[in-house]
């Protein structure tokens, strides 16, 4: 029995959530939906999206907990050999294999590895 009706946000942890958001909003062009207050934490709850599917959360970390990490995240785009030329230096190769759609991965400013895959 499914109880689930989606994947809702995925979080990524951050060591400066005003860098960032920035990152995430100016370079890849996330949209924010929420930036709530977390005093317990002594941080955010930053919510981004693209407005389709699931969001991300720049959540920050917690003591003793690493950024940095590969997300696992796959973000789709119409063109990748656009956005890895718009991502520059913090993007890697750009993939092509046949039958496969073009992808890379890139590292935002804590170092936490992401992927675009073209549609």
């Amino acid at each position: 029995m499914n109880h689930f009706t989606s994947i809702h946000t995925v979080g990524i942890p951050v060591a400066d959530q005003d860098r960032a958001l920035a990152f995430y909003t100016n370079t890849l062009g996330l949209t924010l939906l929420s930036d709530t207050p977390l005093p317990q934490l002594a941080g955010r709850w930053i919510v981004l999206t693209t407005g389709a599917g699931a969001s991300l959360a720049l959540t920050p970390a917690a003591d003793g907990e690493p950024v940095g990490r590969d997300t696992g995240v796959r973000l789709g785009t119409t063109d990748a050999a656009a956005a890895h030329a718009a991502l520059g230096d913090a993007a890697g190769d750009l993939l092509a294999w046949p039958g496969v759609p073009p992808m890379f991965s890139f590292t935002d400013p804590d170092g936490n590895t992401l992927y675009v895959v073209q549609d």
